[in-house]
């Protein structure tokens, strides 16, 4: 159910995110989902690629400052209240959100968000005890 994220410290200046893409597009990654979060000197690139290993590999070796995450996706009602009836489920269970983002797919009448947590195991047992569905790596990276 966990899915390699790969994290990305570019600094904050014209073109850094382009050589990221541009390296990851040369080398046939397809970013699956992202998230930039970002300070004066510096951003956090959080991407889902299809192929996490080779992109780890890549950027390591064009000496980008990169780590490995583990994260989960989480098939989320696409409907009012949809995400609330997720976090409640966590909050009920005493689990933390670290962070969130969204995925570009959608699976039926749901939409995918993916999920940090900083107890990664008991969340997705929380979420598939009470009827939510989590998604598999080789399901998300093949999208």
């Amino acid at each position: 159910m966990k899915i390699t994220q790969i994290s990305i410290f570019i600094e904050n200046q014209s073109g850094r995110l382009w050589e990221v893409c541009d390296l990851l597009g040369k080398n046939n990654i397809n970013i699956r989902a992202l998230s930039l979060a970002d300070t004066s000197d510096f951003g956090i690139l959080r991407l889902i690629v299809n192929d996490p290993e080779k992109a780890y590999q890549k950027l390591r070796e064009n000496e980008f400052t990169v780590g490995k995450t583990e994260v989960i996706a989480v098939e989320v009602p696409d409907s009012p209240g949809g995400l609330a009836k997720v976090l409640k489920i966590l909050k009920d269970n005493n689990i933390n959100v670290e962070y969130m983002y969204a995925f570009v797919e959608r699976s039926g009448d749901c939409a995918i968000m993916i999920f940090r947590f900083d107890e990664t195991d008991k969340a997705i047992e929380a979420l598939n005890n009470n009827g939510i569905k989590t998604i598999k790596g080789q399901e998300i990276y093949g999208l």
